[in-house]
């Protein structure tokens, strides 16, 4: 009876490998349908073993070791043919057919090799089977005459006179799963009549014309691999990387053209982005331009604009504020662009309006809050028309994500599938399991999700999908030359002028200061107590709120009640820190605003007094003219009264205007709702407020040492030179525009928010770089003074000096600031960039600010998102006063990642253009090592892998596989180098951590199963609801199938946001068991109920590993197992992980 081998009693591997090891046995045939690679490690040391023997092949005495015969691995059929005609022509077949059907087995043999994670043990065998290959001891041919599904191993002994062949004839292929995983059905023959007949059987086919020889493309294919002893250097897997994040960019190259108009007018970079931004705004429906200040994003836009209006046959809608409308028509007109410019505050009529294809929103970030009317419009125009959405911002987020959840949500919706999720929030709370805990509602690859995340660097990977934002400093890197003459960096016109890049200079203003003096008073210690001895209980009325009382009110009252709780606390740090910012700015900015919160706290006493109803504004305080600091622009007052009598009657008087506007930015609550104790914090502010009002004194303009600095720089230090002047406040602006003026400056000129036709002015300012006629000298200005209503979109490079007259708070502010005359057509070769310090020193400054953050901290007091002042916020005030250079220009790891890629690949392939067919052609699952730098965090290794839903993975793992960094930016510059790097050995784990990144990203993927969250979330009580409904109506026609799925789907996926609101409310008021359960099933059947999991059939799928680079530190001894660079790992089998072999 022959044995069996079937994988499940007789493995078929220990089968083979023992007829193979019969004593006598000397070279063995091979037939099987399908042949993997990776598999021939269970056959190689065997095969390596046999001695061979000579035999007969086409009437010619040949050696032979071991022969295998493939069948089922077949090219096109029309390649098949075409052989085939050949033979019934009886003619050979043309070596060029014979080559194109190598080449279609290669690649499907390469295709091998890419499929799943690398093992040192597979790389061992491949190695093997390579040399066997290229030394004769293994010959492949592949069966082309029909397809051939048999399965047959010889093993020929031809001194053994009884039994000269043996052989196993079933099912097994020579792959892994056939020779050990699946169940097979595999029969030994040991007869010698058997043994013959099979052998002539094989013999038949292998001498067939049809079998053609593929040995050395085998071999060929091993080498060319992943596998190869002879690999890629560092610097080649380092472009490979660069090749495939760069992708998009490149595809855009291609993919669009330029209108010929801005052909001559965009610079290299610009019609870059042009492209880049296009392939976003194709592939995705919303992009933005996050350009540094004065790279030129309105042209760049401009020409997006063409770009789709030339493809596309479609108008655009330029969305900016009011001040920049004038000079984006002027653009609109000189393009001759099918646009319409829109102010950005104007109510636009969603539903009568012309269908615009392209929607470009100039200073995006302006559209932050998502719950303003202003942004629900424009969103709703945008779904409405369904239009692609481009955003332009400097500033795409300060320091608050949801910023950019904010901007990026115009044109996303809530659910949509994004392709990737927040790696690294999802790592930090645990894994997958707990997201889906602590958010059941969100889908994991939603903006939804990300907005969970305080993570940069998840920020970073989406933003990859929409962003292009390049700085001054990766302009010069990539784009721009040097000018011989004078050593400086330039781009060029397509006429041939020049644009230089000139050098950002700070530069230190001190004010004398002296005991006594109104600076000494207004910074002493006794001011800055009592500034901290504030209650401010206007900013936390939540604390004031009877609660008894709010329980009984009615409807309308207990929403602006509840309003008060949601703003509670959150506007006090914003408040504290503005006392703070005026008093930096000037003092008689920081007097007004004294004044100002003693007033309206004086209006609050007075309804509290009286018992009136309480006016409460959008934030919890006063309305839009009491509540901001910029109010009341009439002519400043420079004293201040001390009598409690007077801001009685002050706030009377507001009280009653503010009751006779009728205006609905106000809302009016029941003084009875608030407790005694608001009367009295407010009393005791007051008290406060006039304290520090008369211990501060009077504002003496010609004792303002500050003012005579910038006075004296004015007149003294460039007394010819364009001069504009930053403060954040339009007090301080005003102020000094009125003192500067009677100190006989003319040609001066102050700009607010409130200021009528800036345009107008900005280009008497600066008429050069507005392309205007200069005005008569009469009206030209020299000196501007501005608020940061001109730190946005406007061209000031006539000037090249900045004045930032308020003592720096946020460093972003002042790299902005600069960037208004820093930019392409500066003729200067240096701007300069002033900023105010007291001449002793910026540490009283320091410490006072310090106390500010410790007084915020303790009240759990939040601060404005760009005030995050104490990271680096010292030393950077340090550095200011210090005039360190470099500490205004911006931070170069802020460009985006297609861009940055793009460059570094065109100045590779620029220098050597034959990497471009080189780095194409590197197989997947490469490798090469290299040594670490001297800040690297240790040897480890960095994976690059795609995902199913092609997104670009990188990351990171330490020799212990735990993750040193997943940022795309971090890894980049650990791995950069250059062609003279050196490959070093490979860490002896350098596979093992492979497949650790790999398992990371595959246990990533979304997981929804069974997750209900918490019991006060809408997803747990309208599952519950529905489960009681149909348990109660079981065996009815109420519990229908449609029901029953609604019912799994929302137990099993995550709710849609819209479902979520509209079942929550209903849940929330009440609605009938019946209305619920027909929405839901109305929801249900037109698939808005859940987000289904189509998409994450994706997720099952494996991700793809491009390639892996090894960080070595380059002194290190080698590992165990470490295989050197370009030589085999010898005879032996490699040992387990670091074990010695």
């Amino acid at each position: 009876m022959s044995r069996i081998y079937d994988n499940i009693e007789l493995r078929f591997e220990e089968g083979l490998l023992g007829i193979l090891a019969n004593v006598g046995v000397k070279r063995a045939d091979f037939c099987a349908g399908y042949f993997n690679l990776r598999g021939w490690g269970a056959v190689c040391e065997t095969v390596e073993k046999l001695p061979g023997d000579y035999i007969d092949e086409h009437d010619e005495r040949v050696f032979r070791i071991c022969r295998l015969l493939i069948g089922m691995h077949r090219p096109p059929d029309e390649l098949i043919q075409q052989l085939y005609s050949c033979y019934k022509r009886n003619e050979p077949p043309d070596s060029e057919e014979v080559r194109r059907c190598k080449r279609r087995i290669g690649a499907e043999f390469r295709r091998q090799l890419v499929r799943g994670v690398p093992s040192a043990r597979d790389e061992w065998a491949l190695r093997r089977l390579s040399a066997q290959l290229k030394a004769g001891k293994v010959t492949v041919k592949l069966h082309l005459r029909e397809p051939l599904h048999a399965k047959l191993y010889l093993a020929h002994r031809p001194e053994d006179n009884f039994n000269p062949i043996q052989s196993i004839m079933g099912s097994s292929n020579l792959t892994m799963n056939g020779l050990t995983r699946q169940g097979e059905l595999n029969a030994e023959f040991g007869d010698r009549d058997d043994g013959a007949k099979l052998s002539r059987w094989f013999d038949d086919r292998w001498n067939d014309r049809f079998s053609i020889d593929i040995s050395a493309d085998l071999a060929q294919v091993i080498d060319e691999s992943w596998a190869g002893e002879n690999g890629p250097s560092p610097y080649e897997v380092y472009l490979k990387i660069i090749y495939h994040l760069s992708r998009e960019a490149r595809s855009g190259m291609s993919e669009f053209t330029l209108p010929p108009a801005f052909e001559q007018d965009l610079f290299d970079f610009q019609a870059t982005a042009v492209k880049l931004v296009a392939r976003h705004l194709d592939r995705r429906g919303g992009a933005m331009i996050g350009d540094v200040v004065g790279l030129g994003k309105t042209i760049t836009a401009c020409a997006v604009a063409a770009v789709y209006e030339m493809r596309y046959a479609g108008s655009t809608l330029i969305l900016c504020p009011a001040n920049l409308q004038e000079m984006w028509r002027k653009y609109v007109r000189h393009y001759d662009l099918k646009a319409d410019v829109v102010s950005i505050a104007r109510r636009l009529d969603v539903r009568s309006m012309r269908f615009y294809r392209l929607v470009i929103v100039d200073e995006s970030h302006n559209l932050r809050n998502r719950e303003g009317a202003r942004y629900h419009n424009i969103r709703n125009l945008i779904e409405y028309q369904n239009c692609r959405v481009l955003l332009l911002t400097a500033t795409p987020y300060n320091k608050d994500f949801s910023d950019l959840a904010s901007q990026l949500r115009l044109f996303l919706g809530a659910d949509d599938d994004l392709g990737l999720q927040p790696e690294a929030y999802v790592r930090d709370i645990g894994g997958m399991r707990e997201f889906g805990m602590r958010h059941a509602d969100v889908f994991i690859r939603s903006i939804r999700a990300f907005e969970q995340s305080p993570f940069a660097d998840d920020w970073r990977d989406l933003m990859r999908l929409f962003l292009v934002r390049r700085t001054r400093t990766f302009i010069k890197e990539n784009y721009a030359k040097t000018d011989p003459v004078n050593g400086r960096r330039y781009i060029e016109f397509r006429d041939g002028q020049r644009s230089y890049f000139p050098e950002r200079k700070p530069l230190t203003l001190t004010f004398k200061t002296s005991d006594g003096d109104m600076f000494e008073r207004l910074y002493s210690d006794d001011m800055a107590d009592r500034m901290a001895m504030l209650k401010l209980p206007r900013y936390g009325l939540k604390k004031f709120i009877d609660e008894k009382r709010r329980q009984a009110a009615g409807t309308n009252e207990r929403e602006l009640l509840d309003n008060l709780s949601r703003a509670g606390l959150r506007l006090m740090g914003f408040c504290r820190s503005g006392f703070y910012k005026r008093l930096d700015s000037s003092g008689i900015a920081f007097l007004i605003s004294l004044y100002r919160h003693a007033v309206r706290n004086a209006v609050f006493i007075h309804a509290l007094e009286h018992r009136l109803p309480v006016p409460i504004g959008d934030e919890g305080g006063l309305g839009e003219g009491y509540l901001d600091d910029e109010s009341g622009n009439g002519d400043l007052q420079l004293t201040f009264s001390v009598d409690p009598e007077n801001y009685r009657l002050a706030g009377k008087r507001h009280y009653d205007e503010l009751a006779d506007t009728g205006s609905d930015a106000i809302g009016w609550v029941d003084s009875a709702y608030f407790t005694p104790a608001l009367l009295k914090a407010l009393r005791q502010d007051n008290r406060l407020l006039l304290d520090m009002l008369e211990h501060a004194g009077g504002w003496i303009p010609k004792q303002d040492e500050k003012l005579n600095a910038l006075a004296g720089l004015i007149t003294q230090k460039h007394p010819h030179d364009k001069i504009l002047i930053f403060t954040q406040y339009a007090d301080t602006a005003n102020y000094l525009g009125t003192q500067l003026k009677l100190m006989g400056i003319s040609r001066i000129q102050a700009v607010c928010g409130d200021t009528e036709d800036i345009q107008d002015i900005v280009e008497r300012f600066s008429p050069r770089s507005n392309q205007v006629d200069p005005p008569p000298p009469e009206r030209q200005i020299r000196v501007l003074l501005a608020t940061d209503v001109l730190s946005e979109g406007q061209n000031l490079q006539d000037a090249h000096i900045v004045v930032n007259y308020d003592m720096p708070w946020a460093i972003i502010r002042l790299i902005q600031r600069a960037g208004r005359v820093d930019r392409i057509g500066q003729e200067a070769e240096k701007v300069f960039c002033y900023s105010f310090f007291p001449q002793e020193g910026v540490n009283r400054v320091i410490r006072l600010r310090e106390r500010l953050s410790e007084r915020i901290r303790e009240n759990a007091e939040a601060v404005g998102s760009d005030e995050v002042f104490f990271e680096g916020n010292a030393q950077n005030l340090t550095d200011l006063f210090n005039e360190k250079s470099g500490i205004l220009d911006e931070d170069d790891e802020d460009v985006d990642l297609g861009s940055q890629a793009y460059e570094i690949w065109k100045r590779a392939t620029d220098a050597h253009p034959a990497l471009k067919d080189r780095i194409a052609a590197l197989a997947d699952i490469v490798y090469a090592t290299r040594p670490t730098h001297d800040e690297a965090p240790g040897q480890g290794v960095v994976t690059y892998a795609r995902t199913p839903t092609d997104n670009d993975v990188l990351v990171w793992l330490n020799e212990a596989g735990d993750y040193v960094s997943q940022s795309p930016q971090a890894i980049l510059k650990a791995l950069a180098c250059t062609s003279d790097t050196p490959r070093l050995p490979p860490l002896a784990t350098h596979h093992e951590l492979v497949a650790g990144a790999i398992r990371g990203i595959r246990d990533a993927k979304p997981t929804t199963m069974g997750v209900l969250g918490s019991r006060a979330g809408t997803k747990y009580r309208l599952y519950t609801f529905l489960d009681g409904y149909l348990r109660d109506r079981e065996d009815t026609l109420f519990a229908t199938d449609a029901l029953k799925q609604a019912a799994d789907n929302i137990y099993n996926l995550p709710l849609r946001e819209n479902a979520k609101y509209i079942l929550g409310q209903m849940l929330k008021r009440g609605r009938p068991a019946e209305e619920i359960v027909e929405t839901v099933l109305d929801l249900h059947k037109r698939d808005e109920l859940c987000i289904t999991t189509e998409d994450a059939d994706a997720g099952a799928r494996e991700p793809r590993i491009i390639c892996s680079m090894g960080l070595r530190n380059e002194a290190s001894p080698a590992s165990p197992g470490d295989t050197p660079a370009g030589s085999c790992a010898g005879n032996a089998e490699p040992q387990p992980q670091g074990q010695p072999s």
